[in-house]
């Protein structure tokens, strides 16, 4: 029985048990945040005038000495912001972007026309702002980069995400299964991502991270069933699971857009060039811990067998302290 469950992990406990300690320990504070947080500060800046703007944090940044650079013909004496005729166009960055505060927004409101925003993160710290900026194709080019680059960004800041995609891998029984599963996962949680963002469905965000936090528990259990000799839910059928869990964390991802404002004529657009950064973030944690593996079955090294089980209780004992954290 246990050489029928046997998953594409088999031969590498040493370097999984390093992977998740490192996951598990260095991340085991993130249980009192939220599963998806976005490190995004917004500042709105409402057209008074012509060219003379009332700016406001509406999602104020992590240090105080964080603020916006705005075009060199622009006078800012907080709050004011005076652009003179020429109005707010020219480049726009940020100071101190970085490890504390990954990306930001100005979201413009005009006194005609639709509101516009600009992003700029530490991957893509300059834009430049035009005046139409629907038919400017730097603008358009500038929003794929932000959004791309956010979205590997926020995958990556995702522990809980990681570690239920490396249960997942665990329980998986061959690489098609494996393609398939992940396939299952990445297609769930952009359809949710997506529902949410666009407001068709909405759950209150302590409950849901804490459900997530329970996804990985659940893992955790099936990991040891498996090591039993015991074939779960998750590893005869582990589409199934991924997809069923996918649209549980998708919209946990959702958070990380519905709480910074995106104005809805470019809601579409930010929200594909998100989940691109997104599944390209996940793909890159998926190809090292494959990686890892062959390197690691290469060398033909082993854990003592009373170790075989310990990674299996890192999950499920992380995943429950967030889970306790998030109640």
């Amino acid at each position: 029985m246990i050489g029928a469950a046997r998953n594409v992990f088999a031969g590498a406990p040493a370097l999984l048990l390093t992977l998740l300690t490192f996951l598990g320990s260095h991340f085991y504070s993130a249980g009192t945040a939220t599963a998806h947080e976005a490190s995004m500060a917004v500042m709105t800046l409402r057209e008074m005038a012509p060219g003379r703007y009332f700016t406001q944090w509406t999602m104020p940044p992590t240090e105080l000495s964080y603020h916006p650079i705005f075009p060199e013909h622009c006078v800012w004496n907080a709050p004011d912001l005076n652009c003179g005729e020429k109005g707010l166009v020219g480049q726009l960055s940020f100071t101190g972007l970085g490890s504390k505060q990954s990306a930001a927004m100005i979201r413009v409101i005009t006194m005609e026309g639709p509101v516009q925003a600009y992003t700029v993160s530490a991957a893509n710290p300059v834009v430049n702002v035009a005046r139409d900026p629907g038919h400017d194709l730097n603008a358009w080019l500038d929003l794929a980069n932000t959004y791309i680059n956010l979205g590997i960004d926020h995958i990556l800041r995702g522990i809980d995400h990681l570690l239920f995609v490396l249960g997942l891998i665990w329980l998986v029984r061959g690489p098609w299964m494996l393609v398939r599963t992940i396939t299952a996962f990445t297609v769930a949680h952009s359809l949710s991502l997506a529902a949410a963002t666009f407001g068709w469905v909405g759950v209150p965000e302590r409950p849901l991270n804490a459900a997530i936090a329970l996804s990985i528990v659940f893992l955790g259990v099936e990991i040891v069933k498996l090591q039993r000799g015991e074939i779960g839910l998750t590893a005869r059928y582990p589409w199934f699971v991924a997809f069923m869990f996918g649209l549980l964390h998708g919209l946990g991802f959702a958070t990380a857009l519905t709480t910074i404002g995106i104005p809805s004529a470019i809601l579409p657009m930010a929200l594909l060039f998100f989940n691109v950064g997104v599944e390209i973030g996940q793909l890159l944690f998926v190809l090292l811990v494959l990686a890892l593996m062959w390197a690691h079955r290469t060398t033909q090294s082993m854990l003592p067998q009373w170790a075989a089980a310990l990674p299996a209780y890192v999950i499920g004992s992380v995943a429950s302290f967030w889970f306790l954290s998030r109640i």
